[in-house]
């Protein structure tokens, strides 16, 4: 199942009018950029799903020039740099023999946040550079030019260049359940339904879980929380693994055997693709919390928030009850700026990262771990203030 936050993420970056837009057209055979000879035609990041011949699927985003200039450029340029914690791979259009400032202060970002990139001078076609100013740019970088012209495109050059530098965690595998369940066993999947829950539908984490169980060849069961019990006894079901929503942990921590593994999609998702380790390691910090102490929740999603939210309601509650403390909580969703003054909180807490890549997920917890802040994540946390920490992270641990 290769849903967007699963596709491989590139930022296409540049100086204005280096031709980044007419870049992405060619590359992909489709109008789906504006192409203007006017500089600053593209001013803030906009993502798009694109399928890359020869490639396959991937999300592209176009930037607004890196030299743009005045109050309303820099704050451009300050969103083209905010994408650098979205992207797995860059790619760094130049042109006109232009090879500055701005373009080594990105490389530097690129190396320093370990994206692999691929520098690309276009308009060939109307200005061919000297083997000069070629060598001296590969030179200094350390990295081949690639010669390419949005006019007449030898794509299959570019995907050859790009097949080189994918980074290994493209290749890994989305499966949930690598490792933990084989063909023919039966996985119970516990679905609480409140007002919290999307009208019809069950969320992204539960139905990529049903679809990864079928992909093993495995069986599942979807129930309800309160018919959890009967499942179980009535209908004598021994289920290989439990995977309950976090917010019902202590309701079915008491119903199911002891033998029976038990975990959450959330703490699933964290080993997929969270730094499950650091949430492992940080999740302890709850019990360290003292008055006045600054949490930051941050959620994947944009949604409309009910009094039944997990994140906003739920969460601090049962943080507030758990430590006997008065705490003060702040919410950043989707992909709202992370503070700079992370060094105000004192935990960090992530929710499963449904809707990021890998890659986004680290970006926005590298401040965090960089400053020594602990980080846990709404599975572990919940797991650990209702008393079933260990028996919800034993099956990955062991």
């Amino acid at each position: 199942m290769k849903t967007k936050e699963n596709k491989i993420h590139i930022g296409i970056f540049g100086r204005r009018n280096n031709g980044k837009s007419s870049f992405i057209n060619a590359i992909t055979g489709q109008d789906v950029a504006i192409v203007s000879e006017v500089p600053g035609t593209t001013t803030d990041p906009v993502k798009k799903s694109l399928e890359i011949h020869g490639f396959g699927p991937v999300v592209v985003i176009d930037t607004a020039g890196i030299d743009d200039f005045g109050e309303l450029g820099e704050k451009r340029v300050e969103k083209t740099l905010a994408t650098l914690e979205q992207i797995d791979i860059a790619i760094l259009i130049i042109t006109a023999s232009t090879f500055g400032a701005e373009e080594r202060n990105l490389i530097e970002k690129f190396k320093n946040r370990n994206i692999p990139f691929l520098l690309i001078y276009n308009k060939v076609d109307v200005d061919v550079p000297t083997k000069e100013f070629i060598t001296k740019v590969e030179t200094e970088i350390g990295e081949s030019v690639l010669l390419f012209s949005s006019k007449k495109p030898i794509v299959s050059d570019f995907v050859n260049e790009l097949l080189k530098i994918i980074p290994e965690t493209s290749y890994n595998s989305n499966d949930l359940f690598r490792g933990i369940i084989k063909a023919k066993e039966l996985v119970v999947l516990v679905v609480p339904i409140d007002s919290a829950a999307p009208e019809g539908r069950l969320i992204l984490p539960q139905v990529q879980a049903i679809r990864n169980i079928l992909d093993n060849d495995a069986i599942s069961i979807v129930c309800k929380e309160t018919e959890l019990e009967t499942l179980l006894n009535e209908y004598n079901i021994k289920p290989k693994l439990v995977v309950t929503d976090s917010q019902v942990f202590h309701f079915v921590d008491k119903i199911v055997p002891e033998n029976i593994p038990l975990t959450s999609f959330s703490i699933i998702l964290a080993r997929l693709k969270g730094n499950f380790e650091k949430y492992l390691e940080g999740t302890p910090a709850i019990s360290d919390l003292k008055d006045g102490d600054k949490v930051l929740i941050l959620e994947s999603c944009t949604h409309h928030a009910t009094c039944e939210d997990i994140g906003r309601v739920k969460i601090p509650n049962l943080l507030k009850k758990f430590t006997g403390k008065e705490l003060e909580f702040e919410v950043i969703s989707g992909f709202g700026a992370i503070p700079e003054n992370i060094t105000d909180y004192a935990l960090l807490i992530q929710c499963g990262g449904c809707m990021f890549t890998k890659k986004q997920l680290d970006g926005r917890l590298r401040n965090a771990l960089e400053n020594n802040i602990p980080i846990t994540n709404y599975g572990m946390a919940i797991s650990y203030m209702t008393g079933v920490f260990e028996r919800a992270v034993k099956i990955f641990t062991n």
